[in-house]
């Protein structure tokens, strides 16, 4: 960690405690800083007392503007909008606003990969992570997928590497974050219940390369309109990435080829992760991991056994010719189609969940590789009455993923795929989409 005395006797708010917030008071304290949580809702007792025994202030149930008097900086949890009176006060009286992530660049005393995006970063981020890891380049990795950014910065070593997911909510609360190689995978219309406008939300992810410079790289989605729109603002070496046009100055796929500049690095077919989507989050890590160093031999070697991140086209296993995959995540049509895309084999597909009034037809020209359909939930009768408009000759209706599952295994046959992805939210007979995927594992290993 970094010697710095910034924070030295200076008064210091953390809004939201949580887990970044926790983790950001204690090492704000440590660095000598008056620190006061405010949160609106009172947590655990054994928090309070954590927080006590470091000496740190608490006030619960209100944010008092008091807080802001003589305050030097506001930390704050990136899910906290900034139109709430408190953070406007800050603004007004241009007390500065980071997120903890702006503490984790301060500190470290690594290099660090910064991946953003709409769609695939956990994906994209755990990749990076892996292949580093198998060409030896210590990385440590942080952010929403892993422990939080501040606590890695504080721990890491100069030899190392720290891989941190970031969202757009925490990309608006950086100063001076440079990352040595900011990779943006896409940009969709999201989150605009929390940023003011998709302007905003576009400014937001481009901060990821606000402060670089000629000597860090910038890896980004060549196919992606919105970030070619924006291109300009970059200061960095831009390394492209592209599914659809052959670039030799980045990574693309060419045939079934992936490539980086002109080395073949791996034929499609032979990347265990599926879904046509996950071909640019591949093409995104290929051109990473080779920027920082990773040998051929590395990336290839990961490529041929990441199963994928658990409940996002998850390989599971494969039981007499039969590959399971647990796709729970894919809470909405657009992410089944997009896990269809990736399936050559025969699909059975297992779907269904909670009924929030729309339709599938959208799902219908997705469903040419699926021969069979394993229904479950509130959807089941919508999901079957699709099935039928595209011809689907053989559908199972069953109550749970338990029974979907054992159905799914009698109706196939050696060279299938069994896929969960349901289309749907989990909220019907599940409380999380994690829960549903790992039920669906739990049932895949007891057939053995």
């Amino acid at each position: 960690m970094k010697t710095i005395k910034t924070y030295e006797n200076q008064n210091v708010v953390i809004l939201g405690l949580a887990k970044s917030g926790l983790a950001a008071s204690k090492l704000l304290h440590r660095l000598g800083a008056n620190v006061t949580v405010t949160d609106r809702t009172e947590p655990e007792e054994e928090v309070k007392r954590e927080l006590e025994k470091e000496g740190i202030s608490s006030v619960f149930g209100e944010h008092p503007l008091s807080l802001l008097d003589n305050a030097y900086m506001v930390v704050k949890n990136p899910g906290i909008p900034y139109r709430i009176p408190f953070l406007q006060e800050a603004l007004k009286r241009e007390i500065p606003v980071i997120t903890e992530v702006e503490l984790s660049y301060e500190l470290s005393e690594a290099p660090i990969i910064g991946i953003t995006g709409s769609n695939g970063k956990t994906t994209t981020t755990t990749l990076i992570y892996e292949i580093l890891a198998a060409a030896q380049k210590e990385p440590l990795i942080a952010g929403n997928i892993g422990t939080v950014s501040c606590e890695v910065g504080a721990k890491a070593e100069k030899d190392q590497v720290i891989v941190t997911e970031l969202s757009s909510f925490q990309l608006m609360g950086i100063r001076e974050y440079k990352p040595k190689i900011a990779v943006l995978l896409n940009i969709f219309d999201a989150h605009l219940d929390y940023h003011s406008s998709k302007e905003e939300y576009v400014e937001a992810k481009f901060n990821l390369f606000s402060h670089q410079d000629e000597e860090d790289y910038a890896v980004i989605n060549a196919d992606d309109p919105v970030i070619s729109a924006n291109l300009g603002s970059i200061k960095s070496k831009v390394v492209p990435f592209s599914r659809h046009k052959e670039l030799k100055e980045g990574a693309y796929l060419s045939g079934n080829k992936l490539m980086f500049q002109e080395e073949e690095i791996i034929s499609w077919d032979d990347v265990l992760l599926k879904g046509e989507h996950n071909i640019e989050n591949v093409l995104a890590a290929i051109a990473t991991c080779k920027l920082y160093g990773a040998s051929t031999e590395a990336i290839v070697s990961v490529l041929k056994t990441f199963t994928g991140v658990k409940h996002r086209m998850q390989y599971v296993t494969n039981i007499h010719g039969r590959a399971f995959y647990n796709d729970s995540k894919a809470t909405n049509i657009l992410a089944t189609k997009a896990a269809l895309s990736g399936f050559k084999e025969n699909v059975i597909l297992l779907a269904g969940g909670l009924d929030r009034g729309n339709g599938f037809e959208d799902l219908e020209d997705a469903l040419s590789c699926v021969k069979t359909l394993v229904t479950f939930g509130e959807t089941a009768p919508k999901l079957e009455e699709t099935a039928k408009n595209v011809g689907i000759q053989t559908i199972k209706c069953v109550d749970n993923v338990e029974k979907a599952v054992a159905a799914a295994y009698k109706l196939s046959e050696e060279g299938d795929v069994i896929l969960l992805s349901p289309a749907c939210a989990s909220w019907d007979q599940f409380k999380t989409f994690e829960e549903r995927g790992d039920m669906f594992i739990n049932c895949v290993h007891k057939l053995k």
